[in-house]
């Protein structure tokens, strides 16, 4: 079922967004934007800032087009984790994370008919405490490589959290309930 009839433009190369777009029963094609990310700022306004960024890039060459810009990253105790560099980064990020509340901050930007509209959602997660030798583990994985924070909570890692407190879909990538709304908003307008 189709809730949403016009199609849009997906900002981003992320399967898991495409896989959250499509379980909501929304058409879309993907065009990866080429922008150039912020990487400083507070956690929501970085994400929302970064959203905007791509979402704009291809709203840009596509002007008749609903366009969706989305960006997450990990925070805790203030400080901004984006994807891990390497191995090591990786387990500095999981490490910080254990046995530790954090939040999970994704910035949505929607973009139709010029109309901008930005938002940010914000996930509290609460992760177990985590042995150096199960960080290790779950590195040679390869899950952590590509994820803020180091880790996906619809994979392997979703073992380590204790509990979440906001939305499931927004630690994965793209809060579904918020973008709901804001395609409801857009087509009200």
């Amino acid at each position: 079922m189709v809730l949403f009839m016009e199609e849009m433009i997906l900002a981003s190369a992320s399967p898991r967004r495409k896989e959250l777009l499509s379980s909501m029963g929304i058409a879309f094609s993907v065009i990866v934007a080429d922008a150039q990310e912020a990487t400083e700022g507070s956690p929501d306004m970085l994400v929302m800032e970064n959203a905007a960024l791509k979402a704009t890039a291809v709203a840009a060459l596509h002007p008749d087009r609903m366009v969706l810009g989305s960006d997450t990253v990990v925070c805790v105790d203030g400080q901004v984790l984006g994807k891990p560099k390497d191995e090591e980064d990786a387990f500095r990020m999981l490490r910080a994370l254990s046995g530790r509340e954090h939040q999970v901050y994704t910035g949505v930007c929607l973009i139709k008919n010029g109309k901008k509209d930005v938002r940010c959602d914000q996930t509290d997660v609460f992760f177990t405490s985590l042995s150096d030798e199960e960080i290790r583990d779950y590195i040679r994985t390869g899950e952590p490589m590509d994820k803020a924070g180091a880790y996906a909570i619809q994979g392997i890692a979703g073992m380590f959290v204790e509990k979440i407190c906001g939305s499931f879909s927004n630690v994965i990538g793209l809060p579904t309930s918020l973008v709901r709304q804001m395609l409801k908003d857009a087509a009200e307008q």
